[in-house]
Parts: structure tokens; C-alpha cells; sequence
């Protein structure tokens, strides 16, 4: 059994002042358990300030899969290491829904992560449809053979996300989260961490983290609110 991780996902939420509150109150309250906090990229400064010399470790949402050049907007992975950056998200859901990133674009920003010295959390996940259509496998196999046929997993962390199951008001039963991350498990190194990443709330998340396959959780909007990250983590340190 991996020892458990609690990674927090603010998405794009945020400010400078609660900022300052929310991680005044993560350091004072996360106890016991490895836990990291993926920022915007304007407050990773912020981050690394107040959480350097903590257990907390940060990381950012997204990255390039360029190393430098004509590309306004990105952010490359070394420009995150200087920011003391250990994790960033890799094909999230979002980024492949929303912004159309292929999973030759994701195993590329894995690929330059991994080369830069950053820990990828590489996000894998099906839609509605695709569970519907009975195709959870075929998918997730499909998006994770993407990295492991053009690199070694290494220390990388997983990360499974239905997408059906984020901000829907569906959740995924414990019965089929255990499934999934089986299947995973039969295809990784038993060193790999697996986190969930489905609408993880102090609610369900002591459910979630009893399931003999899952090793902590990638946290959504409950990661934006102290309180409820500070218990998840509780949770999942019972499990440690």
C-alpha cells in the first residue's frame, strides 16, 4: 500500500487575501499526511513563501510542453522548478474538455514535467457517455498508454477523475471507484499512487479512501475551503 496523498485543485479561485487566510489555515491544520495545494500560476509565489519550510507542498495546474519560445500565454516547466514547484496537473479533465488537449498533448506536458524534475499528477477519466457505453477501460487504458509508450511513469502520480462525477451532482459508488482503480493497479507498479479524483467531500471521502486501491484524493472545490480539506486530510491519514 502507497502512503497516501491529499492534493488540493483551486482551479481559478482565488486572491491574495484569501490566499493568505486559506494557507495560514492549511499549515495550522493538516497534520500527519502528505498534501499538496496546485495554485494559479499568479500566486505561486505566494504559495512558496508562506508554505517553504512546511509539509505542504505546492504545484501548479498546467503546464507547457514546450521548453521555451514563441508561445504567449504558456508556462514551461523550468519556469515552474524556480518557483519550488514539486507537482503539476497533467491532463486534467478540464484542460482536455474545455480546451480540446489531446492525449498527445497530455503525454507531451508529462514528458516535459518529468524531464524538468517536477512530479506530474497525470489525470485520466471517462464521460458519461463513455461509461454508458461501457468503454471506462478501453478510455482510461487509451489516455495512460499515451505516457507509458513514450515514457517511464517513474515517481508520477495518478490520478482518476470520471469526468461524469465532478461538479454534476453525481457521485461514483465506492463499488465503482474500486473497479477502475483495480484495473489500474494491474498496470502499474504497486509503487504508483492512485488518487480519486471525483468530487472528494468530507462526506464520502473516509469511504473512498478505505478502498484497498486508492491512495488519497485529487480535491476540488472542497479544497478551497479550509475546514473541509484540513478533515479530508484526516481522512485519509487514518488510512496512512
Amino acid at each position: 500500500m502507497c502512503a497516501p496523498l491529499v492534493v488540493g485543485n483551486w482551479k481559478m479561485h482565488g486572491s491574495l487575501a484569501a490566499n493568505r487566510a486559506l494557507l495560514g489555515a492549511l499549515v495550522a491544520g493538516v497534520q500527519g499526511v502528505e498534501s499538496a495545494v496546485c495554485v494559479p500560476f499568479p500566486y505561486l509565489a505566494q504559495a512558496a513563501e508562506r508554505l517553504k519550510g512546511t509539509a505542504i507542498a505546492w504545484g501548479a495546474q498546467n503546464v507547457s510542453e514546450h521548453a521555451q519560445g514563441a508561445y504567449t500565454g504558456e508556462v514551461s516547466a523550468a519556469m515552474l522548478t524556480e518557483f519550488g514547484c514539486r507537482y503539476v496537473l497533467v491532463g486534467h479533465s478540464e484542460r482536455r474538455q474545455i480546451y480540446g488537449e489531446t492525449d498527445a498533448v497530455a503525454a507531451a506536458k508529462f514528458a516535459a514535467a518529468q524531464g524538468a524534475g517536477l512530479r506530474p499528477i497525470f489525470c485520466i477519466g471517462e464521460t458519461l457517455a463513455e461509461r454508458d457505453a461501457g468503454r471506462t477501460e478501453e478510455v482510461v487504458a487509451r489516455q495512460l498508454d499515451a505516457v507509458l509508450g513514450r515514457c517511464k511513469f517513474g515517481d508520477a502520480v495518478l490520478a482518476y477523475e470520471p469526468v461524469w462525477a465532478i461538479g454534476t451532482g453525481r457521485t461514483a459508488s465506492p463499488e465503482q471507484v474500486q473497479a477502475v482503480h483495480g484495473f489500474l493497479r494491474k498496470r502499474m507498479s504497486a509503487a504508483t499512487r492512485i488518487l480519486y479524483g471525483g468530487s472528494v467531500k468530507p462526506d464520502n471521502a473516509a469511504a473512498i479512501f478505505a478502498l484497498p486501491d486508492v491512495d488519497g484524493g485529487l480535491i476540488g472545490g472542497a479544497a478551497l475551503v479550509a475546514k473541509d480539506f484540513i478533515a479530508i486530510c484526516g481522512m485519509a491519514q487514518r488510512k496512512g
